[in-house]
């Protein structure tokens, strides 16, 4: 069996919080996101702000999700407030 084909058996094996897809910023916390936002049944949303203000410092494109925490921040005002509708 070739290491490709291995790596996939391993992967099948392990918890799904065990493996990440691209990096391994998640695997590193003592609580990941996915297990805080589910714990807490948070909406899309806030789920997104969670996300993305947990991971930011460990990307290489910090500004990048500073940004999309801003946008989701506003996607909220807007769709829970009715900020910005005309």
């Amino acid at each position: 069996m070739d290491s490709d084909n291995l790596s996939t058996v391993a992967k099948e094996r392990m918890s799904a919080l065990e493996v990440q897809e691209s990096g391994d910023h998640y695997k590193k916390m003592p609580i990941q996101p996915i297990e805080y936002i589910h714990a807490n049944q948070l909406t899309f949303i806030q789920g997104n702000l969670i996300k993305y203000t947990t991971r930011y410092p460990f990307k290489g494109s910090a500004e990048a999700d500073l940004r999309k925490i801003i946008h989701y921040a506003q996607l909220a005002l807007h769709l829970e407030y009715g900020e910005g509708k005309q």
